[in-house]
């Protein structure tokens, strides 16, 4: 396989970003990781490399140019250096370790034994019948998993019910939902396990054991109504929707000066999140009207994104002053443009006054309005499954005016809440 000259530096580097993360096999990553790893990169380099960057740079893409030197800067960034030039010159100065230094001479003939042994020990594991997978043993159909939110609101304990007492393995977990670092270890000598959700949404739950998914179902963590949250890490700050001001939707001015007052960029939220019965993300009409509250410091270019939550994906609508669109991405569940190597200027616009947006979704094709004027039209692939709620998330704070959601297919209207 011809790879690009500095293709080994970018795995030393791709290696040290795991190995920073904790987020598992990067084999196993799929798209909403990648997803989640822009954001990261962008909160920590204020650059936005975009999944489908990252899914090339580590392979998962099949892709044979080089990276960018601004991709590769980034990516150095993240891993804590300053540059892709400081990374390289530390990784040439460190040099190859003495176990690499004793292999490399001998590789021909290590890699000629290892193969050997491999068809030595397959042949008697096959025989002997050692070193089977215990998953593929049981039947799955007596194993059950199911789950149930504790209490309403946020945050949200959940128990775990399951029957998993004939499966044989040391390795048997509870992933709460895409991160795989957000796992619970389980015995099969158990029945039950709780975890904890601090966001509200559509979650996949799954039962592993020796990294096969055994069983998933759908988990909906609701709101309960509007509430809102400063978001801190790793445990966000909760108002309730009884904490909120009422004469436009937004966080109370204590929790407003709060957000100020902080010397590092925070995000605030307001959320619902609730169940919409059977009606389909990909057939829906939205009208809201919403402003940016705080405009100093970090949080000059006005930044706000919009989420439509779906059963099975999810959309971002991004917001900002036009000179900060650059730093914008739109995420249509699976189409995914980022402003480094899109056009997104039409999503650049003043929010100190409130804007009138207007979004259609009609099969799996999707346009958005801004003040009545169609800024931006485009098809998707992948369905959103059914309507789960909406998110807004103001870099600093916000205010929603109103919001209206409509059956697309009905004409019944949803959600029809003025604020003002």
């Amino acid at each position: 396989m011809s790879v690009y000259p500095e293709y080994r530096s970018v795995q030393k580097c791709l290696l040290q970003i795991e190995e920073k993360l904790n987020w598992g096999p990067s084999s196993q990553w799929h798209n909403d990781v990648f997803i989640e790893l822009s954001e990261r990169i962008q909160e920590e380099t204020h650059v936005l490399l975009s999944p489908t960057t990252l899914k090339r740079v580590w392979g998962r893409v099949n892709y044979k140019s080089a990276p960018s030197i601004s991709t590769l800067n980034t990516l150095a960034g993240f891993a804590g250096y300053r540059n892709w030039r400081d990374f390289k010159n530390q990784a040439e100065t460190k040099g190859p370790s003495w176990i690499e230094r004793k292999i490399s001479p001998n590789l021909g003939i290590i890699t000629i034994s290892a193969a050997i042994m491999t068809l030595v020990f397959i042949s008697f594991y096959s025989m002997t019948g050692i070193g089977r997978n215990p998953v593929e043993e049981i039947d799955l159909s007596k194993i059950e998993f199911s789950s149930r939110p504790i209490a309403k609101g946020m945050p949200n304990s959940v128990v775990f019910d399951f029957n998993i007492a004939e499966l044989r393995s040391d390795s048997i977990l509870i992933q709460q939902f895409w991160d795989p670092t957000k796992t619970i270890s389980i015995k099969n000598t158990q029945t039950q396990a709780t975890g904890i959700y601090y966001y509200p949404g559509y979650f996949r739950a799954k039962l592993m054991a020796d990294g096969n998914i055994l069983k998933e179902h759908d988990l909906y963590i609701k709101s309960d109504g509007w509430m809102a949250t400063i978001d801190y890490k790793p445990i966000p700050k909760y108002l309730s929707g009884d904490e909120l001001s009422k004469n436009g939707l937004s966080i109370p001015e204590e929790a407003i000066n709060e957000v100020a007052a902080s010397e590092e960029p925070l995000v605030s939220s307001i959320h619902y999140v609730e169940d919409m019965g059977e009606i389909q993300g990909d057939d829906i009409l939205i009208k809201t009207a919403f402003r940016n509250l705080y405009r100093e410091k970090w949080a000059v270019c006005q930044n706000t994104r919009f989420y439509i939550l779906g059963s099975k994906g999810a959309m971002v609508i991004p917001f900002s002053i036009p000179g900060c669109v650059s730093d914008i991405g739109l995420l249509l569940n699976d189409v995914y443009l980022n402003g480094k190597e899109n056009d997104l200027s039409a999503f650049g616009t003043d929010l100190s006054d409130y804007r009138d947006i207007m979004i259609r979704i009609k099969d799996k094709k999707i346009s958005i309005s801004i003040d009545g004027e169609e800024i931006y039209s485009t098809s998707y692939n992948e369905s959103l499954g059914k309507f789960a709620g909406i998110r807004y998330r103001f870099l600093g704070a916000g205010e929603v005016s109103y919001l209206n959601i409509t059956d697309g297919s009905t004409g019944e209207v949803i959600i029809n809440e003025d604020f003002k």
